[in-house]
């Protein structure tokens, strides 16, 4: 695998090393050791698929509350989508800041978001899948999300927007005094 870093600490873009003949390739997605080297957690506890059947349809922005450690490795398996994540954590020199990566299953690239940020993305193709590998659990008594036109993110996304859950067009205005006050209650540092 190949890692390159982002603006965003503990952010990291991880492609595929592919090995090449004439059958085709063959490349690792996943190693621990390699993972590790890079000051990644090395474990994986959950892992899910998002099966999207429009393109412009939106997911996010998503995060969990501390003490959650919820990363995420995210790779596009079918089609293409748009892939954004906004730095939630209030002593990070990017707080408010978001990347954004355009994620193709034919190019293999997959972007591993740190626990302390929202993630969301919106599909670029009809039939589109995202696979999530994640280092913690689902809790739904921490997770939450901000808004995908928030203006406190300035995120711009490619097509008009064709489907959205309820919950994910509603989330309020993000508020930095409530958040800095609740993330700090458990803390995620600027790390991973």
């Amino acid at each position: 695998m190949i890692f390159t870093s982002t603006t965003i600490a503990g952010a990291w873009v991880v492609e595929l090393d592919r090995k090449v003949d004439e059958r085709g390739y063959f490349a690792r997605v996943w190693c621990a050791e390699e993972f590790q080297a890079h000051g990644l957690p090395p474990v994986l506890r959950q892992g899910s698929v998002s099966q999207n059947a429009r393109a412009g349809t939106l997911r996010g922005m998503h995060f969990q509350w501390p003490p959650s450690a919820e990363g995420k490795l995210v790779r596009c398996e079918a089609g293409s989508v748009h892939d954004v994540i906004v730095d939630l954590r209030p002593e990070s020199a990017t707080f408010q800041q978001h990347l954004a990566f355009d994620l193709e299953a034919a190019a293999g690239k997959a972007l591993y978001i740190p626990p302390g940020c929202a993630h969301g993305f919106q599909t670029l193709q009809d039939d589109s899948r995202v696979l999530y590998l994640m280092t913690d659990v689902y809790a739904p008594e921490l997770a939450d999300g901000v808004r995908y036109d928030d203006p406190a993110f300035g995120i711009r996304w490619p097509l008009p927007v064709s489907m959205i859950a309820a919950r994910d067009a509603s989330y309020p205005d993000f508020d930095v005094v409530t958040h800095r006050g609740r993330f700090g209650r458990g803390g995620h540092g600027t790390g991973p």
